[in-house]
């Protein structure tokens, strides 16, 4: 039975925190996917419509729902680039649950502040912002600001079943 969990938002909400630490808690076998990591550091591509990283994430994602227990997407993913391969992909797999960090632009700035090793500014988180990008799929939940990273853990384990 394979289990795509989906993490999407602007930059600085919390998604790859959650996103390891779920990684981590699932143990052996389950698929992490990070847009940043296969955009930026495997292809060295820019976030653009029809990007390079689309395809490759859309096989990874494949290759997730055909071999892994559990494959967890996380990213910005932005509905307008993304969305299309991403709404293929959850057709396929046995169960999804996709989660939508629905927060505000000073809220993802107050969180990108407390980052280490930052490579961008404010400037550029708004030119990325986009609010209320959701997919518009079954089950997608929004997540607010009043979540912490480990409620929202705990939240995706209780739809996982697994606490």
């Amino acid at each position: 039975m394979s289990k795509i969990i989906v993490l999407r938002g602007n930059s600085g909400s919390g998604k790859t925190t959650v996103a390891n630490k779920l990684h981590k808690e699932l143990g052996e076998g389950n698929l992490l996917i990070s847009q940043d990591y296969v955009r930026r550091t495997m292809l060295q591509v820019k976030d653009k419509p029809n990007n390079l990283a689309i395809g490759l994430l859309d096989s990874m994602i494949k290759y997730g729902i055909r071999n892994c227990d559990y494959t967890i997407v996380e990213g910005i993913l932005s509905n307008n680039k993304y969305g299309k391969m991403l709404r293929e992909n959850v057709t396929m797999a046995d169960n999804v649950y996709a989660y939508y960090y629905d927060l505000s632009f000073e809220e993802t700035v107050k969180r990108h502040i407390t980052k280490k090793n930052v490579d961008f500014n404010t400037e550029d988180m708004l030119k990325w912002f986009t609010p209320k990008d959701l997919l518009g799929i079954k089950n997608e939940k929004s997540i607010t600001k009043d979540i912490s990273e480990d409620n929202l853990l705990e939240l995706i384990l209780n739809d996982l079943k697994l606490s």
